[in-house]
């Protein structure tokens, strides 16, 4: 295997040069050898890190050497051992787990969101993973599972089934249902739905799944005619699942809001504006206690999101009652 080391002189006197040295190496997950010897794995990525930091001492007095190595027979793979890092994610998650039952769901979820972008960083940087990393992911996941299952009670199973293509023209000026004190993907599903398929809808909020009415379209519940499909990393969210099956998914800024809604319904990569976004439907949800006021207030929020992603967007917008 192939290794890089980088040899540093520091400038003495450019206190804010070792400190951004000291910062870079860091993350990107360098090994200390000795004072002023750093050893990664080589790769593009690697090579590219440490030219940068190379790049930056020799501008600011001190100096640099980048060497490129061959070891056969030395561990230097234990100098990456990532397991106290992982520990203290994992101890990290069993107390959010251990509060989630005295605190508000919104907060956890916040420490949750906090917890996953550090277990990304760290992933990003752990050049042999193991045991550990799969163990944290799979904790992350179980708060993530149950965080929803506090703020969205009913949260559906995602089943295995190929989406058919539908004619939105089919589908003007029907019920559709779903279950009440609409979360995230409810409430974004009903917003896309009144804004891209069906500008007639009417709405019906269910104090059960079993109380929609034959005629109704349900969405986001077990049983219903859409809702969450797939497995694993490819699960769709009921909002992504009706984009598919009306073949809205050409439309960049949709793809945009369907990332914020997946990673606020059942997690994956970060997304910026997801704090936010939530933190608003938290106090629209808290403040009325009619479904359709929600949905109207929320409707505005997310018309708001999708201008500005439609604005920064490279593919123009698609779709049944675009303006």
């Amino acid at each position: 295997m192939k290794w890089l080391l980088l040899i540093l002189a520091l400038p003495t006197e450019n206190a804010a040069a070792r400190m951004r040295a000291w910062r870079a190496l860091k993350g990107a997950g360098a090994a200390s050898l000795r004072d002023g010897v750093y050893l990664l794995p080589q790769s593009d990525a690697q090579t590219a890190a440490f030219a940068e930091v190379a790049r930056d001492l020799d501008e600011s007095g001190g100096q640099a050497w980048l060497v490129t190595t061959e070891v056969l027979d030395y561990p230097f793979a234990a100098l990456f051992d990532r397991t106290e890092e992982y520990h203290q994610i994992a101890v990290d998650i069993q107390e959010g787990l251990a509060a989630l039952e005295g605190n508000a769901a919104t907060d956890i979820a916040r420490l949750a969101r906090k917890l996953r972008k550090n277990l990304t960083s760290l992933t990003a940087i752990d050049f042999f993973p193991g045991e550990s990393q799969r163990q944290v992911q799979a904790q992350l996941d179980e708060l993530d599972r149950r965080i929803q299952a506090r703020q969205s009670p009913g949260e559906p199973t995602p089943k295995e089934t190929a989406i058919t293509p539908l004619d939105a023209a089919d589908y003007q000026g029907r019920r559709w249902a779903t279950r009440q004190r609409p979360w995230v993907d409810r409430v974004a599903s009903a917003w896309l739905i009144h804004r891209f398929i069906d500008r007639q809808a009417r709405f019906l909020w269910l104090t059960a799944p079993a109380d929609c009415p034959a005629d109704a379209l349900g969405f986001d519940f077990d049983g219903a005619t859409f809702t969450h499909t797939g497995e694993g990393q490819k699960t769709r969210v009921s909002f992504e699942t009706l984009m598919a099956s009306f073949g809205l998914e050409g439309d960049a800024a949709l793809n945009k809001l369907a990332e914020l809604v997946h990673f606020l319904d059942v997690g994956g990569l970060p997304v910026a504006e997801a704090a936010g976004l939530e933190t608003l439907l938290a106090g629209m949800r808290a403040s009325l206690a009619d479904d359709d006021a929600l949905l109207a207030a929320a409707s505005q929020a997310f018309d708001f999101l999708y201008t500005h992603y439609l604005n920064t967007g490279e593919i123009p917008a698609i779709g049944v009652g675009k303006d």
